[in-house]
């Protein structure tokens, strides 16, 4: 990298326009999630699944609470389903030594309808020894199953009756994902 004396104040001018965090001064569990967006933009779950402790625990709307190699199962699941329809994007990416927050955003049709969703997500994290041992996404369930299940999870989404069967439905899928690629704890 150039250091001569335009170099470094061109580089911050183009993080602030860009909105990105320089790296030159990014710190390590910054970076770690810069390494697992990254790795999911490339569908590279094994390389997102490094970034997690052997014992990470993982929180969201539908699949509720899942631990450890169930986690990293999951996110497995995500990119295979997910395809080439699968788009993902993020930003604002803080992190300090055992804390830190992105947003991220997917866009992909969703499996059963072949509605298209773009569900924008706030993930909160907590670090520990280099790697991620708590991660927390947070959405709008009302929104996803408006867009997923289009009129009927417009109007019902909001009800847990609708809200219970999209999770119970995920949590199913992902088992069956689970047997079917001969997946456990190792």
């Amino acid at each position: 990298m150039d250091s001569g004396p335009i170099a470094k104040p061109l580089r911050e001018h183009a993080c602030r326009i860009f909105r990105i965090a320089p790296t030159w001064r990014m710190h390590p569990n910054a970076a770690l999630l810069e390494k697992f967006y990254s790795s999911f933009q490339k569908k590279d779950f094994a390389s997102m699944n490094d970034c997690y402790s052997e014992m990470v625990v993982f929180r969201d709307p539908v699949f509720e609470t899942l631990e450890g190699w169930k986690a990293r199962a999951m996110w497995q699941m995500l990119v295979e389903r997910g395809g080439t329809d699968l788009a993902i994007s993020f930003a604002n990416i803080d992190a300090g030594p055992d804390t830190g927050s992105a947003q991220w955003e997917a866009v992909y049709r969703f499996g059963k309808t072949g509605n298209t969703v773009h569900n924008k997500i706030r993930a909160r994290f907590e670090f520990a020894d280099g790697k991620i041992v708590k991660h927390t996404d947070d959405f709008s369930l009302w929104t996803w199953a408006g867009m997923a299940l289009g009129l009927r999870g417009t109007l019902l989404g909001w009800t847990p009756f609708v809200q219970n069967a999209i999770r119970k439905e995920a949590q199913a899928g992902l088992e069956l994902y689970i047997k079917r690629k001969r997946l456990g704890p190792k």
